[in-house]
């Protein structure tokens, strides 16, 4: 599978946003890719008024999905993009969408919400209680993440029993101390714990860091870019995830199952794990 991940600075303005959408992914169309992994919530962006999301946020039969559809009717390239979609609590859902052959094919709701680093999504969004999900792309199985979901490392987990071998992770990570290095160490993480090509789509601009990359499933970085628009491309060859499955069989030596269910947020503090019958160790 041919992968591009793209990158760009999102407007308030969602037919700016969609005209960038539409221009990248003719790019990746003209360079065969079969995948473009685009940002996080690009529908529009608000620096400050993040409450604005609200406002603007379009359903899946709404113009921006509708338009983006229709650029790819006669694309072989499938797209993965976040947007904001109303739910029915005057939150919204942050969204990412599949779109490829003029169709809407998939959808998936954040389900980890960015109530981190001062920042609170939850005011504004609304957090899912569905499954994970997976897409077929070019006969190989693709996981679907939202940039926050990368801090836990049972949903890529669930994705990989599920037999995705491609995980993409659009996202907008907002710049702070040492929040680029978290990027890289936990796509990377992602990547080698699961055998699995990790395709990282960051949002560049004034909030966020940009810094898109392809991990192979031993954890070396294929492609990048840094804090300018444009896309990184990468091959994600399925001998390369079957030989690093063979030389690091992690999914096959485990001794855990992840349990799928999804649970309500902050439902399960630390002090009520169900740990209390191991031995401590020294």
């Amino acid at each position: 599978m041919r992968i591009a991940v793209g990158q760009f600075a999102a407007s308030p303005d969602w037919k700016d946003n969609l005209t960038a959408c539409i221009d990248l992914a003719a790019e990746a169309d003209q360079g065969g890719a079969d995948l473009l992994v685009l940002p996080e919530g690009v529908l529009a962006r608000f620096t400050e008024d993040r409450h604005r999301i609200r406002e603007v946020a379009q359903p899946l039969d709404g113009p921006f999905v509708t338009e983006l559809a229709a650029a790819t009717a006669r694309s072989t390239t499938s797209i993965v993009v976040g947007i904001h979609e109303p739910s029915d609590d005057g939150r919204v859902f942050n969204t990412l969408v599949v779109l490829r052959a003029g169709e809407l094919i998939a959808r998936y709701r954040k389900i980890h919400l960015y109530d981190a680093f001062g920042d609170q999504e939850s005011a504004n969004v609304r957090p899912a209680d569905e499954p994970p999900v997976v897409v077929e792309v070019a006969g190989t199985k693709v996981g679907l993440m939202t940039c926050y979901d990368v801090r836990f490392p049972e949903l890529a987990r669930l994705l990989a029993d599920a037999g995705a071998e491609v995980l993409v992770l659009p996202a907008a990570w907002v710049r702070g101390p040492a929040k680029e290095r978290h990027w890289e160490v936990m796509v990377t993480a992602r990547a080698l714990e699961n055998t699995c090509w990790v395709a990282a789509s960051g949002e560049c601009g004034p909030r966020n860091i940009g810094n898109s990359l392809i991990v192979d499933p031993l954890g070396t970085v294929r492609s990048r870019l840094a804090a300018a628009p444009g896309l990184a491309w990468a091959e994600a060859d399925p001998g390369v995830t079957a030989a690093a499955r063979g030389t690091l069989p992690v999914l096959a030596n485990r001794r855990f199952a992840v349990d799928p269910s999804v649970r309500p947020l902050g439902s399960l503090p630390l002090g009520d794990l169900p740990l209390g019958d191991l031995p401590l160790g020294a």
